[in-house]
Order: structure tokens, then sequence, then C-alpha cells
């Protein structure tokens, strides 16, 4: 009995652990996207979605980089992006959609510059993710803000 409880436990935790890294590789994946958006994946983008991860996922730069290898393979696989958001919507309250939306716009606007195939994307990620076109918007102003104010 108490083996039959011990390998249901860990078949729990096994597919817990799987769930996480599904749900790292849709939200890695879909920053990469939009830092691709714009067929310039400067290196500044690079570290800015690597740091976005370690902070996120509580990872460290190795388990953050190799996180970034595979959410790149996943990506260069994939056709759409809709497998990745709906993941995100399974997983994540409204609050922690909005952070991943915010953290969408410091990607785009790393550069300084908003391209418009990065403003569909973002316009198509925000519906994928259920937010409204307003939320969207007050998480783009602030982020422009805060560049502005030099934070």
């Amino acid at each position: 009995m108490l083996n039959k409880l011990a390998s249901l436990l860990g078949v729990a935790a096994g597919r817990q652990e799987e769930d996480r890294e599904r749900i790292d590789v849709a939200v890695a994946v879909v920053l990469l996207e939009v830092a691709h958006a714009d067929k310039n994946f400067e290196p500044l983008e690079k570290r800015l979605v690597e740091g976005l991860l370690q902070e996120r996922f509580d990872l460290n730069a190795a388990a953050a980089s190799e996180l970034m290898t595979l959410a790149e393979q996943v990506r260069a696989d994939s056709f759409d992006l809709q497998q990745f958001t709906s993941q995100i919507n399974q997983n994540f309250n409204r609050e922690e959609k909005l952070a991943v939306m915010e953290t969408l716009w410091r990607i785009i606007y790393a550069d300084g510059v908003l391209d418009k195939f990065e403003d569909a994307l973002a316009r198509q990620l925000a519906s994928l993710l259920r937010l409204s076109h307003r939320e969207a918007i007050d998480l783009k102003l602030k982020v422009l803000d805060e560049q502005r104010s030099g934070n």
C-alpha cells in the first residue's frame, strides 16, 4: 500500500514538474516571438528575455539559458502562438497575464523603437491572453513612461 501511494505521489510530482516545464516554455516562446518580431534579435533583447525568465521562474543563469535554447527550438517547430497562450491562460491568473503583457512591452521597447510587426503581434497576444485593448495600452504606456523617466 505504501509503495503504491509513494508511486502515485511520484507520478503526481513528475506530472507537476512536466506541467511547470510546459508553462515555462510557453512563456519563453511568447517572449522570444516578440523579441524576434522585427526580424532583428539584438543581444540586448536576448539578455532582457533571459533576465526576465530568471526573475519570473526563479532560475539561475544556466537554467534560464537552457530554457531559452529549448524555447527557441519549440518556437522554430511551431506554427502558431495559440498553443502557448492557451497554456498561459490555463495556468495564470489575470495579474500574471498582465505581468506577461507588460514584459512583452518591455521587450518590444528594449531597442527604443516600436516596429509595426511588434505592434501587431502585441495586439494579437493581448487578445490571445484574453486581455482587453485598454489593459494592453495601459501597460504599453506604463512601460513608455518608465523609459522616459529613466526607471
